[in-house]
């Protein structure tokens, strides 16, 4: 089946558009969702964790979400066009969640680099507790292409405000913190990806995570 547009939404990709709520995501500025939209989007994302959850990527067929979401075929590839689209956001949707738990319960202690340290083990422990969703979610960034670049760099937008509200910064990061940022970030996924498929234990990806998070320390 040929994928149906999406529903007209843009969001602002100003840095500015963050915060706690959004989970690091600009709010929508055109033709926002209804009541009704967002619901049957929210029914849709449930089924694909779900799906993921049971059976990993080869599990979330678009007709099995549509008959688990109840929503049409034709409705569920309006909202999503294909199943990287979908699982991408999937991604985005756990990383909106893991915001919202770090701003209630934020990471301790005086060094950043630690807190930072210490906030991605936390996200790489969630998602260990469901390594088959993590799998899905990781291997649809991985063959996302160009079509699904707005998602994917609504995750990386996520993660990056992960790591920037656990550094506590005092103002607006130099373009030094930045560069340290994506390379913790980079190396983040890298040793999800490494760990999901079975190439490092979780004491190495720890250790990498530490050694990269020492960027901001020397700042």
């Amino acid at each position: 089946m040929t994928p149906r547009s999406k529903p007209r939404t843009t969001r602002d990709t100003s840095p500015a558009a963050t915060g706690p709520d959004a989970g690091g995501v600009a709010p929508l500025t055109e033709a926002p969702l209804t009541e009704r939209q967002e619901a049957r989007r929210r029914a849709i994302l449930r089924a694909a964790t779900q799906l993921a959850g049971k059976g990993g990527f080869e599990a979330v067929q678009m007709r099995e979400v549509a008959e688990t979401s109840q929503v049409a075929l034709g409705t569920l590839y309006r909202y999503f066009p294909s199943k990287i689209h979908l699982l991408v956001a999937t991604m985005q949707d756990q990383l909106q969640r893991l915001h919202r738990t770090l701003h209630r319960n934020p990471p301790a202690g005086d060094d950043p680099s630690a807190r930072v340290a210490d906030t991605l083990m936390r996200a790489f422990r969630a998602l260990q507790r469901d390594p088959l969703l993590a799998d899905a979610m990781v291997r649809a960034l991985i063959f996302a292409d160009r079509s699904v670049s707005a998602e994917v760099d609504t995750v990386s937008r996520l993660t990056t405000a992960i790591i920037l509200d656990a550094m506590r910064l005092d103002s607006a990061p130099t373009a030094d913190q930045l560069s340290a940022v994506r390379v913790i970030e980079h190396t983040w996924h890298s040793a999800l990806v490494t760990w999901l498929s079975g190439r490092a234990s979780i004491a190495q990806v720890r250790l990498d995570i530490e050694t990269a998070c020492r960027l901001i320390a020397d700042d």
